[in-house]
């Protein structure tokens, strides 16, 4: 850690949520630094980089940046890369790994080259802080752990970022099964983020698929964190703090409450045409609910009754209509093309989509699509759009305020 122990840290996400994500960091109390393209920088101490993981819904890592400099050539990378003091943060017996490396309007641009020098400079000084020969490195068999480095480099200035997180931040743990084509789990909290919707509104999603936008819309109605089901890599790390984690997780899992208290009111509902989604979306609710009452999450078919107020029915979109007695928000994903594998299905789906305003009359919608011209069959233009990725598919995220 730094001097006065709080490091530099990078927030990833996807390309158009830095707002909902810089927005989440400020309510943990943590001070945003800046964000741009998939990143936000930010302020923490020990106990906010285990707030970060295990609280923020729209991020996909958390990584520590351990360096910022700049370097015009190979000899300056080198150099920057070897005077990180890597053994603060990587303990003898792990190995180290460049997973990642993006140069962009620089003058150093090889990738492999890049790669092949941060690794051998981060090496060379654990090595020599150690007294190895050489940095363990896994087997087929081997049980060794490993650290991941990635590299950004962006107008010649390099940002070398020490991985937290271990498996993505959207592996929440509560999904067997995703369905034909799921929404990333980050990507489904970011737009419910990003729509305004709270939970003294209702909230339906006609197309709920496995159920990825209800899930997430219940874990924050219940001021449920997404990471209190999952470890991280920052475990096995020379910066962990076993009791500060513990402390950590209390403080989330006291905050829980699924809707019993007086001020709560949470109306959560969802239909699919596909009996076999419904069935999955119902018991990824049902390990939701495993989660956040410290259980393991238990594989296989669910019973309906176990997905605590998640109403989620087997309807077409064409038979969805409001439950609720006053108005609040759709929020969905549509079937896109590249789902149906038939571009003008998931079109004449839009045009269908405009009843939707005759049976949620003054309900919101919020709807995310790979479609740009998504507007155009729905037949009305949207209050605002915005480009969005879902995981590696490019999207766009259309409002409707009515």
């Amino acid at each position: 850690m730094s001097k006065n122990g709080t490091e530099t840290v990078l927030a990833l996400c996807a390309v158009g949520a830095e707002k909902a994500v810089s927005n989440e960091l400020r309510k943990l109390g943590l001070k945003v630094d800046d964000s741009l393209y998939g990143r936000v920088r930010f302020k923490a101490d020990v106990k906010g980089l285990y707030q970060a993981l295990i609280g923020l819904r729209a991020a996909d890592r958390v990584l520590i940046e351990t360096a910022n400099f700049k370097a015009a050539d190979f000899d300056a990378l080198f150099e920057g890369a070897a005077a990180v003091a890597w053994e603060e943060y990587v303990p003898k017996g792990m190995g180290l790994k460049v997973a990642k490396v993006r140069s962009n309007r620089s003058l150093i641009k090889a990738e492999t080259t890049i790669q092949a020098m941060v690794h051998k400079a981060a090496a060379q000084r654990l090595c020599g802080k150690y007294k190895m020969n050489r940095l363990p490195e896994p087997g087929v068999n081997s049980p060794v752990k490993t650290a991941e480095v990635r590299v950004y480099i962006e107008k010649d200035m390099v940002s070398l970022l020490l991985d937290l997180s271990g498996e993505p931040l959207f592996k929440r743990g509560y999904r067997s099964e995703g369905g034909a084509a799921p929404l990333r789990e980050t990507t489904a909290a970011s737009i419910l983020l990003l729509s305004g919707w709270k939970r003294k509104f209702p909230v339906y999603d006609p197309f709920c698929g496995s159920g990825t936008i209800l899930i997430e819309a219940a874990m924050y109605a219940w001021d449920m964190a997404p990471g209190l089901g999952r470890q991280f890599a920052i475990q096995d790390m020379l910066i962990a703090d076993a009791k500060t984690e513990q402390h950590v997780r209390e403080e989330f899992r006291s905050k829980i409450d699924f809707g019993q208290s007086a001020n709560r009111c949470i109306r959560i509902a969802g239909s699919d045409e596909e009996l076999r989604s419904v069935s999955i979306a119902v018991s990824n609710v049902a390990r939701l609910r495993d989660i956040a009452e410290g259980r393991p999450a238990k594989r296989g078919i669910r019973s309906p009754g176990e997905a605590l107020g998640v109403d989620i029915k087997a309807l077409t979109m064409k038979e969805a209509r409001s439950v609720f007695s006053d108005p609040g928000y759709l929020v969905t994903n549509p079937p896109y093309g590249k789902r149906l594998g038939d571009q003008s299905m998931a079109e004449e789906i839009y045009r269908e989509m405009a009843g939707l305003a005759l049976r949620f009359p003054g309900w919101k919608l919020a709807v995310i699509t790979d479609h740009g011209g998504f507007e155009s069959f729905y037949g009305k233009k949207a209050d605002s759009c915005k480009e969005i990725s879902n995981g590696a598919i490019p999207s766009y995220f259309f409002q409707y305020e009515l």
